[in-house]
């Protein structure tokens, strides 16, 4: 099972950075690609929108379905799948991507800020996931992946930015949750995070990252695609990190993600690993 053909793929903040990237690599295949966001007016601070992501896709093969959808709102995201289904007949796919960030200390986040963070990452990929699940329940191979980090309790991720510590690993136990729950239905739920910080939009939140010591938002698609590829019944209930997977797959050329191969690379948040 080497290929998306045929597939629908259901991803949240599709229209920009990483979730666009995993979408254009799906397109390559000839998948069907459901482009979930809100930005559907253009922003010249945040470029990308759902209908020029679809544009994108449906230029490198795929069929591309634009949505218009805050993945805080039960209605909308209702209405997107409904819309899906309406479209491709199912979906054998979602992509849990969208994610709100703000790394600030306790006295320097606002409660909103808070509150758009606990609903957009935990609750967002619990309310997408619900609502796909009769879905991706009648499918060949059923995957749900989550760009969220394993597991981790360590005091120095949740001391300089609890809240949004907080909001992510509540992804992440979202999918501990998930795959065993659906693990003998042969949903694979599993999460992905890069072993190193990656060059999108988002990189602006983090004090000090230079672009040149990250990699490109390819690395993820083709991990995603690793897995997306891979039988559901073999791999659920997984915390899998990018860079190792693909090594195990026979990559051995990561030059070719770095922004700037000749500097050393950004370890992202949430991994204990150091890098060589």
């Amino acid at each position: 099972m080497s290929t998306l053909r045929g597939k629908t793929l259901f991803i949240t903040g599709a229209s920009r950075g990483i979730g666009l990237a995993i979408a254009l690599r799906a397109a390559r295949d000839g998948a069907n690609v459901v482009v979930a966001a809100k930005s559907s007016v253009s922003n010249p601070k945040l470029p990308g929108t759902i209908h020029s992501a679809a544009e994108a896709i449906e230029k490198e093969g795929g069929q591309a379905l634009a949505v218009k959808c805050d993945i805080r709102e039960d209605e909308q995201v209702l209405a997107a799948v409904a819309q899906t289904v309406d479209r491709f007949g199912g979906i054998d796919i979602l992509i849990n991507n969208a994610s709100a960030i703000w790394l600030r200390g306790t006295l320097d986040t606002p409660m909103k800020r808070f509150d758009l963070m606990s609903q957009v990452n935990a609750r967002g990929t619990f309310l997408c996931s619900q609502t796909c699940l009769p879905h991706l329940l009648k499918a060949e191979n059923p995957h749900i992946l989550t760009l969220a980090p394993p597991p981790n309790l360590d005091p120095r991720w949740w001391g300089p930015h609890a809240g949004y510590t907080l909001a992510k690993m509540g992804m992440s136990f979202v999918t501990l949750g998930l795959a065993e729950e659906f693990r003998a239905q042969g949903v694979a739920v599993n999460a992905l995070w890069p072993r190193t910080v990656i060059a999108t939009d988002a990189i602006n939140m983090i004090p000090g990252v230079q672009l040149a010591r990250c990699r490109y938002p390819d690395i993820l698609a083709d991990a995603a695609h690793a897995i997306l590829t891979t039988p559901s019944r073999e791999l659920t209930g997984h915390f899998v990190i990018d860079e190792t997977l693909l090594r195990a797959r026979g990559v051995v050329d990561f030059d070719r993600y770095a922004v700037d191969p000749g500097q050393a690379l950004l370890p992202d948040l949430f991994l204990d690993e150091a890098l060589p």
